[in-house]
């Protein structure tokens, strides 16, 4: 059953990839982007990570989508949106898709079996932990994975200038 999730799981994801490469309207390719984002959750979810998905969730389609819909709609979306629906397909496929992910994550969150534990030996004796703990991802990502995460962060700042530099000048441009 959970093979049969999972590979339903991969194609609404990549199938939402899909949609947002083809969508003509930069709007859409964000909401395609959500879409994709809440697919993976649910992977991680059936992974047994749910910490993992809860941070994917907040994080990307949260925060991280605000910001692209943020420079999105600073950029100026509605330039180019002469055509009334490029893809008359997208809504019906959006609303099945987002049907499909909704029913695996209440499967994998109210029907699956509890997440598998994981054994970490510790000075005291053996303990049990979830596998994608908090505590252990804390760790990783604050040392083994420090630099990459400090450049990404710093990337997604130069992004966002980059953005409000092109609107400024492309602002300008209009009013002369």
């Amino acid at each position: 059953m959970e093979l049969a999730l999972f590979i339903i799981t991969a194609l609404v994801t990549v199938g939402a990839a899909v949609a947002m490469v083809l969508s003509h309207n930069a709007v859409h390719s964000a909401l395609w982007l959500v879409l994709n984002f809440f697919g993976v959750a649910i992977l991680y979810l059936l992974l047994n990570a749910p910490f993992l998905a809860m941070v994917q969730i907040t994080v990307y389609a949260g925060a991280i989508m605000v910001l692209f819909l943020f420079v999105i709609m600073l950029l100026g979306s509605e330039k180019g949106q002469e055509e009334v629906n490029g893809l008359p397909w997208q809504t019906p496929v959006a609303l099945v898709l987002a049907v499909v992910l909704v029913s695996i994550a209440g499967y994998a969150v109210f029907v699956s079996p509890t997440p598998a534990l994981a054994t970490q030996s510790g000075a005291a004796g053996t303990s049990t932990l979830t596998i994608g703990a908090p505590d252990e991802v804390a760790r990783s990502l604050f040392t083994t994975y420090l630099l990459p995460f400090e450049i990404t962060s710093v990337l997604l700042l130069v992004a966002l200038i980059g953005a409000v530099v092109l609107t400024l000048k492309s602002r300008e441009g209009d009013r002369a």
